[in-house]
């Protein structure tokens, strides 16, 4: 593997000479900021793998430009500080900062954390040139061969290997259940359960229940114990997807188990303690849903210990059309037949935006295999409207009809284009799963 570059950010030239000395950055392309520039402003535009930096005066408006760079999936930020406590370096700590290392330097064991991590760069790249049965690399239950996905890949593998509290941030149908089962499948947890639960699915006079279960009376319909997912989870991951859409009480009560480990079933005096992982999801920028208060962050803290981006299908270049093979094979050997798919079709497929991403390209190959007799053509596949496309449509829509009736006919008729899949019709309306649940409810009544 060819060296992989690292970012050397040091303002003290005597821990700078220190640094060079070691026979550990050989391994390394070592690149510093040009004259006058700082380490954070080289880092938004750094490529490489590692950076080593100083951050004795580092602020919090240091901290936000690093969170805004957005770099703390794909590169070890190594700290080097005095060790003076600083609220903003334990900030950037918990938004995923890999390492903090206090002066005066062992190097011993500077020497050891930089050889582990070049090994893993190393075995990463072997492990991805020697897959030559597929198309597409198969990391876990994730497939893909994009640099984006290898990325990804290399940080599920760090994430794997600790016990700290994982947040997912990716769009609807990115594949973050998928990930969060990957990084349980090559834990130390593997054996035990994985048990995951759609916050935003719940009603709020249930969220307590499935949290945290139930005594027999405890409410009315409660007609037996029932243990709730903690419990279930126990020893195991609990997967928490759409956590921001919790109700800001509820999120008070989970923190608080975050915080204690301790939960109580509702109507019942015995205190539990939870021994569970958990990995949480969201399809929302969680720093904008702090900021309109749709998420306490607090309760960020304690579930962001390691965040994880899940990139787009949009921005996987090759692996759009990758999929698209891999699932009409796989529909293939299911049911003993030999479809193709045309160049014109894969073309009109990797030109699509996909807003509905991986689970959207899935359930477009399906419905175009159904379609199909023995080649799947463009007239085959059944793409969502772009927002351009949508804009024009506009012009076709009744005047006169009251609003409440337009919304449920674009309710209904979204869901039914996406096969019954509430998250994603939900993610498509731009509104919340249990908005979307209540909607439902209501024309039922009607």
């Amino acid at each position: 593997m060819p060296n992989a570059d690292l970012l050397l950010g040091i303002a003290d030239p005597q821990i700078t000479d220190q640094l060079l000395s070691s026979s550990a950055l050989g391994q390394f392309n070592v690149i510093t900021p040009e004259a006058g520039q700082s380490w954070l402003l080289k880092l938004a535009s750094f490529r490489g793998s590692v950076a080593i930096v100083q951050v004795d005066d580092f602020s919090s408006e240091d901290c936000q430009a690093l969170l805004e760079a957005n770099c703390l999936s794909n590169v070890d930020i190594i700290f080097i500080s005095s060790g003076e406590p600083n609220p903003a370096v334990d900030k950037a700590m918990r938004y995923g900062v890999s390492y903090h290392l206090r002066l005066p330097l062992e190097m011993e064991y500077v020497e050891e954390l930089l050889t582990e991590i070049h090994n893993e760069l190393d075995f990463e790249s072997q492990e991805t040139e020697e897959v030559v049965s597929s198309d597409l690399d198969q990391f876990g239950l994730l497939i893909g061969s994009s640099s984006s996905m290898r990325k990804l890949y290399r940080v599920i593998r760090k994430a794997a290997t600790s016990d700290a509290n994982v947040l997912i941030v990716g769009e609807s149908g990115a594949g973050k259940e998928l990930v969060a089962n990957t990084i349980h499948l090559m834990s130390q947890q593997s054996e035990q359960p994985f048990v995951a639960l759609n916050c935003g699915a719940l009603t709020p006079e249930l969220v307590e229940s499935e949290l945290f279960g139930h005594i027999k009376g405890a409410f009315t319909g409660a007609n037996k114990n029932r243990a709730g997912v903690f419990q279930q989870a126990e020893g195991g991951t609990l997967f928490l997807d759409e956590v921001t859409e919790m109700s800001l009480e509820h999120q008070v009560k989970l923190l608080r188990v975050l915080e204690t480990g301790e939960y109580r079933p509702v109507g019942s005096d015995q205190t539990l303690q939870a021994n569970v992982r958990v990995i949480s999801a969201t399809n929302r920028n969680p720093r904008e849903a702090i900021s309109e208060e749709r998420f306490r962050e607090d309760l960020y803290f304690r579930l962001a210990h390691f965040p994880i981006q899940v990139p787009p299908l949009r921005e996987r270049g090759k692996d759009i059309t990758g999929l698209a093979k891999h699932f009409l094979a796989y529909r293939n050997a299911e049911q003993s037949t030999q479809k193709q798919i045309s160049v014109p079709a894969l073309n009109k497929i990797a030109t699509h935006t996909w807003p509905g991403n991986v689970r959207e390209l899935k359930h477009t190959l399906e419905r175009a295999y159904i379609l199909a007799d023995d080649t799947i053509d463009c007239d085959h596949l059944i793409l969502q409207q772009t927002n351009s496309e949508s804009e024009v449509s506009m012009t076709t829509l009744p005047a006169g009809v009251p609003l409440a009736e337009v919304e449920k006919g674009v309710i209904l008729k979204t869901l039914e284009q996406n096969d019954g899949n509430k998250s994603e019709t939900a993610s498509q309306l731009g509104v919340s799963v249990k908005t979307l649940y209540n909607k439902l409810e209501k024309y039922e009544e009607q």
